[in-house]
C-alpha cells in the first residue's frame, strides 16, 4: 500500500500482511512495493546510523568499526560471516545456504568511501548525515529528520559521504532481504556476499585475495549492487565495465625553479615539454594517435544494435555537460565507451592564481588514466605509451627521479610510473544472470530494463570473472546525479526506496528456470 499526495509519498508502517511461503517464489510488483513501503522507516534509520560511521579506507580504525557493524547486520539476517585477511583491511564474506540450491549467487558490495575535504561540504560533517530539500534558488536546504515521521517526499535527499557510493546499495540490499523475510520467501539458491573495504583505494589486494580464497568464493555468477542507472534514471542493468590503468608522467627542467627573467629562453621549461608530450598523444578529434592503441577492437552489427537500443539523447547529454560537441572518437556516447580512453585527470607545474611566480618550474606532472575494454590489455597499452614518449626523444626513468649523471647526459628527461589497477569485463545479455535479473526487472516495472553493454566507469570485478570463471552483471540503484567521490555526495530518497524494491524483485525471482546447463 503506497500513495502520493502533492508529490509526497507515504509508506504504511505496519501492514499486517500475511507472509507468503515457498523456496524461490517470486513476488508480485504490488506485493514488493507494499512490503518495501513497510520497511522504509526502519531502512531510513538504519541508513542514518550506517552513514554516521566514517569509512575512509586510509584509516584502518574506521574500517574496523564498519566491518563490525556489517557483521552484526548480516548475522541478524541468518548469515555466517568470516573476515578474509589481506595485507590491508580485510574482506568480509557473508554466506547463507538453502536446501537443494539451484546455484550459488555471489554478491559484490563496496563499503569504504572516498576521503573527505570537510571545507567543501555544506554541512557540519560529511559523516553526520543530513536530510535536505530543494530550495527556490536551485540549491538545497537542510530539514529536520523528524519530517520523515509523517511520510517522505521522494525528491528529498540524504547528504553524507558514501550515501550513494556505496552505503546506499548496502542498506538497500539488506532491507531487500528483510522484504523477502516478511513475505516468507526463501530463495532457491545459496547466497554469498563479499564486501570490499578498499575499493576507493583501487582494491589493491583484491586480485590476490580472490586467488587465495577462490574456494571460499566459488559461485556460479556475480551480481554487483553498485552505481547509478542510465542517466535518464530508467531502470537499468549493466553487463560490463571498463577497466583502468593509470600513469604519472613527470618532465624536468632546472634542478630548482629559476627566475624567468634570468633564465627564460635558456632553461628548458618542463610545463611546455609536458604539454608537447600530451598533445602528441591525441589528434584534434580526441582520438589517441599512438600506433596500436585501438588494435583488436571491432563492433559488429549486433554490438551496434545493442548500443543503439540505449535511449540516449546526445543533445541532452551535451547540454548537461556544457559542451558544443563531443570528441569524435565514436559516433555516440555508448559507442565511445566501447574503446579504451586516455584521459589527463590532473596537471601540476609551478604555482597559479594568487601564488603565481615568474619562474621556470623545476618539474611538471600529469596524472593520466587509461580506461580499458575487454579486448585490451592494460600492460600492453602502458608499454605503448612509454614507447611513444621515448620515441619523442625523452630518456625515461621509472620509480625514481633522474640522477645527476642523467641530467648532464640527456637533454630531455621524463619519469613514467604506471600500473594496471584492474581489467574490464563484459557479460552476454543471454547469460544466466542476464536473463534472471531481467525477469526481476520486468516483474517489477512491466518492461525490460535498459541494458548497458559496457559502462564507462571502472569497478574491480574482472578479478572475480577471470579467477572464478563466472559471469557478472551490475544492478544500479542510485540516482545518476549523486555527486559520487565529490563533496556533498547525496542519495535521492525516492531512489533509495526504489532500490530496495529492485533488489527485492531480483532476489525473489526463482533462479532454477534460468540456469544454463553446459
Amino acid at each position: 500500500m503506497r500513495w502520493a499526495v502533492c508529490g509526497v509519498v507515504f509508506g504504511v508502517f505496519s501492514l499486517g500482511l500475511m507472509p507468503e511461503t515457498g523456496a524461490g517464489q517470486s513476488l508480485s510488483a504490488e506485493r514488493i512495493r507494499s512490503l518495501t513501503a513497510a520497511e522504509a522507516p526502519d531502512a531510513f534509520e538504519a541508513f542514518r546510523e550506517y552513514l554516521s560511521l566514517p569509512n575512509d579506507a586510509h584509516r584502518p580504525q574506521d574500517i574496523e568499526r564498519l566491518v563490525q557493524w556489517l557483521e552484526g547486520a548480516f548475522s541478524s539476517r541468518g548469515f555466517t560471516t568470516e573476515r578474509l585477511p589481506t595485507p590491508g583491511s580485510p574482506l568480509l564474506l557473508a554466506e547463507r545456504r538453502v536446501s537443494n540450491p539451484a546455484a550459488t549467487v555471489l554478491v559484490y558490495l563496496q563499503s569504504d568511501g572516498q576521503p573527505v575535504d570537510a571545507s567543501a561540504w555544506f554541512q557540519a560533517s560529511a559523516y553526520t548525515p543530513v536530510l535536505k530539500e530543494a530550495d527556490e534558488e536551485g540549491g538545497w536546504r537542510e530539514i529536520p529528520w523528524e519530517r520523515m515521521e509523517g511520510g517522505y517526499d521522494e525528491n528529498w535527499r540524504f547528504f553524507a559521504r558514501s550515501a550513494s557510493d556505496s552505503k546506499g546499495p548496502n542498506i538497500q540490499f539488506l532491507k531487500a532481504l528483510d522484504v523477502l523475510a516478511a513475505a516468507g520467501v526463501e530463495p532457491d539458491y545459496d547466497l554469498k556476499v563479499i564486501i570490499d573495504t578498499m575499493e576507493e583505494m583501487g582494491s589493491p589486494h583484491l586480485p590476490e585475495a580472490i586467488e587465495h580464497y577462490r574456494e571460499r568464493l566459488a559461485a556460479d555468477m556475480l551480481v554487483i549492487f553498485d552505481g547509478p542507472p542510465h542517466y535518464s534514471g530508467r531502470p537499468s542493468l549493466k553487463f560490463g565495465a571498463r577497466g583502468i590503468s593509470v600513469f604519472t608522467l613527470t618532465t624536468y627542467g632546472p634542478r630548482v625553479p629559476q627566475h624567468s627573467g634570468h633564465y627564460g629562453n635558456y632553461a628548458p621549461n618542463p610545463g611546455i615539454r609536458l604539454a608537447q608530450i600530451l598533445a602528441s598523444m591525441k589528434d584534434e578529434d580526441g582520438r589517441v594517435t599512438i600506433p596500436g592503441f585501438y588494435e583488436g577492437i571491432e563492433l559488429n552489427a549486433e554490438a551496434r544494435r545493442i548500443l543503439e537500443a540505449v535511449p540516449d539523447d546526445e543533445a541532452e547529454i551535451q547540454a548537461k555537460l556544457g559542451i558544443a560537441e563531443p570528441d569524435h572518437v565514436a559516433g555516440s556516447l555508448q559507442e565511445a565507451v566501447q574503446w579504451p580512453s586516455l584521459n589527463v585527470r590532473g596537471l601540476s607545474s609551478g604555482w597559479v592564481g594568487d601564488q603565481a611566480r615568474t619562474i621556470v618550474p623545476a618539474t611538471a606532472t600529469a596524472e593520466v588514466d587509461v580506461r580499458l575494454v575487454r579486448e585490451t590489455d592494460g600492460e600492453r597499452l602502458l608499454a605503448l605509451v612509454r614507447a611513444h614518449i621515448e620515441g619523442l626523444g625523452f630518456h625515461v626513468v621509472s620509480g625514481r627521479d633522474p640522477t645527476e649523471d642523467e641530467r648532464r647526459t640527456h637533454a630531455r628527461l621524463a619519469r613514467f610510473d604506471a600500473r594496471v589497477e584492474y581489467a574490464a569485463f563484459r557479460t552476454d545479455f543471454d547469460s544466466t544472470p542476464g536473463r534472471w535479473l531481467s525477469e526481476g526487472f520486468e516483474n517489477l516495472f512491466g518492461e525490460e530494463p535498459v541494458k548497458i553493454r559496457t559502462s564507462g566507469g571502472s569497478i574491480p570485478i574482472s578479478p572475480f570473472v577471470a579467477t572464478l570463471g563466472i559471469p557478472a552483471v551490475g544492478v544500479p540503484t542510485v540516482n545518476p546525479d549523486n555527486n559520487p567521490h565529490s563533496p556533498n555526495e547525496n542519495l535521492r530518497v525516492g531512489s533509495f526506496v526504489e532500490g530496495i524494491a529492485i533488489a527485492a524483485a531480483v532476489l525473489s525471482q526463482p533462479l532454477r528456470p534460468h540456469v544454463i546447463i553446459h
